[in-house]
């Protein structure tokens, strides 16, 4: 299995996870899922919070992840999701990723516990230690868990380099937070933005060096970052608008993972919208109609930008 050797930079969606009526893993629209990811031009996939890890038996995480590498072998990178509750859990899930040919593996906190500092610094030492490929610390504390201190993000990067230790900062104030970052590692930080989009302009010019949006609305997202590569302010604007809008609407994780699987069925990826229960966010009728709403301006945007 190809494993991809150069940096992670560019748009890299984190993939949703379809289920049958029986909340077992469909493949079939997964593959689906996949191929059509690669055809609209991601650099890469992840499998991360809205891929419903969370929700996932140990062995599901670890034949997802497999599943994953094998679909998108040539394609592109993998980038796999092996944070949990417990180091043990997570040094397991790390080393499959390894095995299976992720490109790198990225991690949250366990969320269960206030940790220390120290604690916290050993749970990533002992996951960098297990493996040699890339991790990505992953703050998800915008809508789950706890902020890292920006201390310790600097201290990993110190000790094991930017080629091994990398970001995704979700910690509010997003932007004030991915500065003060860039900072303490003298601009040595490679940092993914992971706000679905609505803070992607901001942090683009903070120096971030990749996205990672869910799958929904990859054109629009693919559509962005080349508009901010090239540094066209009407582009950029004319699509971070009605993105922006769309984010909003999507309060915490599961607010995300309805909309995202709503959109996805739209547009005839997936069969249905299901979400393993309990859920925290009902997507009604009304909100509905404000999504279809918004995603016709945001796609007659992106027809024009094409042309």
């Amino acid at each position: 299995m190809t494993k991809f050797k150069e940096e992670l930079s560019g748009v890299f969606p984190v993939f949703q996870t379809p289920f049958n009526e029986d909340e077992s893993i469909d493949y079939q629209i997964l593959d689906k899922e996949i191929d059509w990811l690669f055809q609209r031009g991601a650099d890469g996939v992840v499998m991360a919070m809205v891929s419903e890890t969370l929700r996932l038996a140990s062995e599901e995480r670890d034949e997802l992840a497999s599943k994953v590498c094998a679909m998108s072998q040539d394609r592109g990178p993998v980038i796999v999701s092996v944070g949990a509750e417990s180091t043990h859990n997570a040094i397991r899930h790390a080393k499959h990723a390894e095995q299976i040919g992720a490109s790198a593996i990225m991690a949250i906190p366990p969320v269960s516990v206030a940790l220390s500092e120290s604690e916290l610094l050993s749970y990533y030492i002992s996951i960098l230690r297990s493996v040699e490929i890339p991790l990505i610390i992953q703050d998800a504390s915008g809508y789950v868990g706890r902020p890292l201190s920006i201390n310790i993000q600097a201290k990993l990067l110190q000790d094991f380099g930017a080629n091994r230790v990398m970001f995704k900062p979700e910690a509010v104030p997003i932007g004030q937070n991915l500065s003060a970052l860039r900072e303490a590692t003298e601009g040595q930080a490679r940092v993914f933005e992971g706000s679905g989009g609505i803070s992607l302009v901001d942090s683009f010019r903070r120096g971030i060096v990749g996205t990672m949006p869910g799958a929904e609305i990859i054109d629009a997202q693919v559509a962005l970052w080349d508009a901010l590569n090239r540094k066209d302010t009407t582009q950029i604007y004319k699509i971070s608008f009605p993105i922006s809008s769309l984010v909003a609407l999507q309060t915490g994780l599961d607010g995300f993972l309805a909309v995202e699987k709503y959109l996805l069925m739209k547009q005839g990826i997936f069969r249905n919208t299901i979400v393993r229960s309990p859920v925290g966010y009902i997507l009604d009728n009304e909100t509905k109609k404000e999504v279809d709403r918004l995603f016709e301006i945001l796609s007659d945007v992106i027809k024009e930008t094409v042309k």
